[in-house]
């Protein structure tokens, strides 16, 4: 049975959840990736797959974080309505409280919701647009005339914008990295910073900065005319990050590793960013996210979901967005050769790749619209 089949007589509400079905993969890789967040150099990328099965024979599949602690509970959903989403929401916000976060499962229903109905994500979350201009976000520390090149090969490839990483020991040096982007392309891209202050991986111990420190980086970032500053200061830092988007111009961006929806809802309604930006595949899926996204348009802010999972994950971001959010651009992890598709999608059937100018059609396939490279998830299968 294909995903627009239905058994004769059949609604949507009989469409029940038979089995839910997590799996882990890893794909190996040389040379490394060494993502400036992170201080050990990457040889391997993991994916964690989500099937969603029906008693009617259809799947809904989704990807993202590990869904550590969701064994176990496989019970509260199965046997239940599949379009029962603000129910399954609610269960996996009380998981995400005492385990992990286990949001994919989240994904993988909308994406069931689709099939069951016949219509595609973006069409069933408000139908705004089809298609979402993606800008390029680079993962890789370079010296600033590579990182000009950089800038160069990502105009030419049709993005509109390009967000630079930050994170080479002293601002300083970060801002030669900057100068030298902006005076390569001048204003032919947007650009973008990402500070990485918010977070720490487990094994790195450097304190983030002060509020001087980042008021200092955001007087140059506007002298550069960077549309947004992202993740300057701790992520707990509301008061620091408020007295900074009051004291600069530039756009300050945050909330990618935010955990909670209450915690988007202060740090909204306490005026402390410009541009949300929570990735549906890692906080709140698309259920708990889309009340986030409708808050920041209620209070006149950029709604763009970070997003540096694999294509599953930036796919499931788009349908966000495409749905109901205005967003100017949305984050397309590319840093090639590093971070390619062909690392980044590996799980896929095909990979989700943007037009000449930029683009990502969304499409009118039922649900999230991806499929997966079964040989390839076999391969790659760990556990």
């Amino acid at each position: 049975m294909n995903a627009l089949q239905q058994p004769a007589g059949a609604t949507t509400s009989e469409h029940r959840i038979a089995a839910v079905e997590v799996s882990q993969h890893r794909l190996d890789f040389q040379p490394p990736f060494h993502a400036s967040w992170d201080t050990k150099p990457r040889v391997s990328f993991a994916a964690t797959i989500v099937r969603v099965r029906t008693d009617t024979g259809l799947v809904g599949v989704g990807s993202g974080d590990l869904m550590v602690g969701f064994t176990g509970h496989e019970h509260l959903f199965v046997g239940q309505d599949a379009l029962a989403l603000e129910r399954h929401y609610r269960l996996l916000a009380n998981i995400d409280f005492h385990y992990g976060r286990c949001y994919p499962l989240d994904l993988a229903l909308w994406d069931l919701a689709g099939k069951i109905t016949g219509q595609p994500c973006w069409k069933l979350l408000g139908g705004l647009s089809r298609r979402v201009r993606a800008y390029a976000s680079s993962g890789t520390l370079r010296d600033p005339g590579a990182m000009a090149e950089c800038a160069e090969r990502m105009l030419a490839a049709g993005f509109p914008a390009l967000k630079i990483r930050f994170h080479r020991g002293d601002w300083r040096d970060d801002i030669r990295a900057l100068e030298a982007v902006r005076a390569r392309v001048g204003t032919r891209l947007e650009l973008m910073v990402d500070c990485n202050q918010g977070w720490r991986m487990p094994w790195d111990t450097a304190a983030p900065w002060s509020l001087k420190d980042a008021l200092g980086v955001a007087r140059e970032l506007e002298r550069l005319g960077v549309y947004w500053m992202e993740e300057p200061l701790y992520r707990g830092d509301r008061a620091g990050m408020r007295a900074l988007r009051e004291a600069v111009d530039v756009r300050i961006a945050g909330g990618e590793m935010t955990r909670q929806l209450h915690e988007f809802r202060d740090l909204i309604v306490e005026g402390c960013l410009d541009v949300i930006q929570p990735d549906a595949a890692l906080v709140g899926g698309i259920t708990g996210l889309r009340r986030v996204a409708l808050m920041a348009q209620e209070h006149q802010l950029v709604f763009t979901p970070h997003t540096w999972t694999n294509g599953m994950g930036v796919t499931a971001n788009a349908h966000l967005v495409g749905g109901l959010a205005d967003a100017p651009w949305l984050e397309y992890p590319y840093d090639p050769p590093e971070w390619g598709l062909d690392r980044r999608d590996f799980m896929m059937a095909e990979p989700l790749a943007v037009d000449a100018h930029g683009w990502i059609d969304l499409g009118d396939a039922p649900g999230l619209g991806y499929a997966l490279d079964e040989a390839m998830l076999a391969k790659t299968r760990v556990g």
